[in-house]
């Protein structure tokens, strides 16, 4: 930017560096001695291609030994339809080299740009190999001498040597592909991967994705009429899902089919592959009620059920478990006393009231988790095999890791700090810094976070940075409010567009209400069955004890703001509680759950053929006649995750109801909105819709 350029604004600036996100190391990985920290970083705060880099210990040093701006001369990358899906899935928004895989000792490492295959080591000789494009999620086998990657249905394999690449496996129908994650498994399940090497590298557990009998659904750009409309394998509540096999094929290829019963358990929700053992599964019922852990016999392929966990309403899946330890022993957790705990083949060995969010490492000397009895924070824990707890990280703020070997890489964020801060650790000792390249915002958020009402909601209150107190303020609810999505946290990054809302003049209050996570199953599942009613009721009760100690809100002039179950919400709020919220923008809202994805839908409302009450109660059709507040619909029309017939649907009904309400169809945009200028005019037209209505409201 020239120096006597304008400073951009913050909605401009804040999509320019996608969240201020671009140049911060992520993507961090530890090599399996512990010597070697890999990471990937752009060249600065608003350069989207990503590097990738590997920190030596031994030295110190950084190298770059990938960038993409050395490997092709192309202005624009080659994606694939599959890579495609694959970033929307993972909300992955930058370019360059987004993600990457090394072998067990950390000294290759293979990554996929522009569809092509490459590999590099830490010298940075990255080369391409022979590979058939389009190149999806390439892997290094433990040993380092072969590369497996999904392409076109099939997976293949190459040398590392680049002397030999063969299909390991082809696609034996039109709808088959082997090696990739299903839609449910990378959207709703966090399984983003479709195939694990063996220990020796001579073998493959394979997924096999059958979409034939999921029906197909249409996106069509309509800014653009002479393109053919794209087809997706859409598994809506109620339909057919994927079905998903599994199997061990050698490097020979010779094929074994794994012994899962996919039509009790059609859900793959973990697979494994560890040193030293069988490969390890989590498989679970449609309705999420029940799971089995499930060790492989690779020599037959059928299997062992290690352990059942049965729920009423739904079980979560826990990243980093379930694993075996060397000695045998299953390592899981398990919903106990109101608490998520971690257990060592069924005994409890963290304690009451501590919740486990995700197991990073386990080793000699116990369990390295993410844990965390205050919902705002996250902590580091070191669990020993004795039930010994330890707090690794000091009190406040948000905490985020990897370890292997020995080597912890901390990621550290709190409110008073922009970024992160990401430091190196060998044993207890710190030895290195990770430095960020990414911009300061020049908005420093400062919430209140507070405890409110009975069900001690934690909430967090924005005011203008110059308010004088006396002021009366229109308040802005800023809520997502859905399942597992809890938006109060100790951390700078998740206030920053709150904080700039308030300084436009707004009270911005935003709240964790039930079914957010982070504080046990019975907070959880107080939304099962009850998407609409509980997250709205306890929005309304987070806004009341709010302004009950902050007389500045003005309760007259209450608008609600939310993309995708916070759209939902929104316009759930001014639909249904018109008497608290005068104006509401609702983004990409889920508006009929009968076409929302199978696995998230029916885990809280159940089947539709067997609960069809409470999808019809949920559904905001059945409101749109009494709609009497404003209420601003956004929706990308290229979204594949909640289709633009929502919105539309509840445009023609409020339509049909007579009800006047305003519609802003973005062409192009799918569910994320990374596109510079749209991302910042969606922010900027949203302040002035909602200082227009707000003004007028009553």
């Amino acid at each position: 930017m020239p120096a006597d350029a304008p400073t951009p604004s913050f909605p401009r600036q804040s999509a320019r560096t996608r969240g201020f996100t671009l140049g911060a190391p992520r993507s961090l990985s530890v090599s399996g001695d512990g010597s070697l920290v890999w990471f990937i970083r752009s060249g600065g705060g608003t350069d989207p291609v990503g590097r990738l880099w590997c920190l030596d210990l031994a030295t110190g040093v950084e190298s770059l030994v990938a960038d993409p701006a050395a490997l092709s001369s192309a202005a624009d990358e080659d994606l694939s339809t599959a890579e495609r899906a694959r970033r929307e899935r993972t909300r992955e928004t930058a370019g360059g080299v987004v993600g990457f895989a090394t072998d067990r000792g950390g000294t290759l490492a293979a990554f996929a740009f522009s569809s092509r295959l490459w590999l590099t080591s830490t010298s940075g000789d990255a080369r391409e190999l022979p590979a058939a494009a389009p190149v999806v999620d390439p892997r290094p086998d433990p040993t380092g001498t072969h590369v497996a990657y999904a392409s076109a249905g099939a997976l293949r394999v190459s040398l590392a040597d680049g002397s030999k690449d063969w299909a390991l496996v082809e696609p034996d129908g039109p709808d088959v592909a082997w090696g990739v994650a299903e839609f449910i498994a990378a959207e709703e399940l966090e399984r983003y991967r479709g195939f694990w090497w063996s220990p020796d590298g001579t073998a493959l557990l394979v997924a096999r994705v059958d979409e034939a009998p999921v029906d197909r659904w249409f996106i069509a750009d309509p800014a653009n009429p002479t393109q053919r409309p794209r087809e997706v394998a859409y598994p809506a509540a109620g339909t057919n899902n994927a079905v998903v096999t599994l199997h061990i094929v050698g490097l020979d290829g010779r094929r074994t089919s794994v012994g899962w019963d996919n039509e009790a358990f059609p859900y793959l929700a973990h697979a494994t592959w560890p040193v030293d053992a069988d490969p390890l599964l989590l498989v679970m019922t449609r309705d999420q009620r029940r799971s089995q852990v499930l060790r492989v016999d690779v020599s037959d392929g059928s299997v062992e059920v290690l352990a059942t966990d049965d729920d009423d309403d739904w079980l979560d899946v826990v990243p980093g478990t379930p694993r075996l330890l060397p000695d045998g022993r299953l390592l899981r957790t398990a919903e106990l006393d109101g608490t998520r705990r971690l257990v060592l083949d069924g005994d409890p060995l963290t304690p009451q009231g501590l919740q486990v969010d995700h197991v990073i490492d386990v080793d000699a000397s116990g369990v390295l988790v993410s844990a965390s009895a205050e919902p705002v924070e996250a902590h580091l824990w070191r669990v020993g095999l004795d039930g010994t707890c330890t707090q690794l990280t000091g009190s406040g703020g948000y905490h985020e890791a990897v370890s292997s070997g020995g080597t912890t890489v901390l990621v550290h964020r709190e409110v008073a700090r922009p970024g992160a801060r990401v430091t190196v650790r060998r044993g207890d000792e710190p030895v290195a810094e990770i430095a960020s390249y990414a911009e300061v915002p020049p908005v420093q958020p400062r919430p209140r976070i507070t405890t409110v009402g009975e069900r001690r909601l934690r909430v967090g209150l924005l005011l203008p940075t110059d308010h004088r107190p006396g002021t009366s303020l229109p308040v802005l609810m800023d809520p997502y409010g859905g399942p597992h999505g809890p938006r109060v946290a100790a951390r700078s990054d998740r206030w920053r567009t709150s904080q700039w809302l308030a300084d436009q003049g707004f009270a911005v209050v935003v709240a964790d209400g039930r079914g957010t996570g982070r504080r046990g199953p019975a907070w959880d599942r107080a939304v099962s069955r009850h998407l609409d009613d509980v997250p709205l009721q306890d929005q309304v009760d987070a806004l009341l004890a709010v302004a009950a100690e902050e007389p500045d809100l003005d309760l007259s002039r209450v608008g609600i703001r939310g993309w995708s179950f916070g759209g939902y919400l929104a316009a759930l709020a001014v639909l249904r509680r018109p008497d608290v919220f005068h104006a509401a923008v609702a983004g990409a809202p889920v508006v009929d759950w009968r076409l929302y994805d199978t696995a998230y839908t029916e885990r809280y409302l159940g089947h539709p053929d067997d609960e069809p009450a409470v999808y019809e109660r949920h559904s905001l059709i059945t409101d749109a006649a009494r709609r009497e507040r404003p209420l601003l619909l956004l929706h990308g029309l290229a979204d594949d995750n909640v289709a633009s017939a929502h919105t539309l649907r509840l445009s023609s009904a409020l339509l049909a109801a007579g009800r006047a309400h305003e519609v802003l169809p973005l062409s192009g945009v799918t569910h994320m909105t990374p596109q510079e200028v749209v991302a910042e005019n969606l922010l900027l037209l949203q302040v002035d819709w909602l200082r227009d209505k707000l003004a007028r409201s009553s």
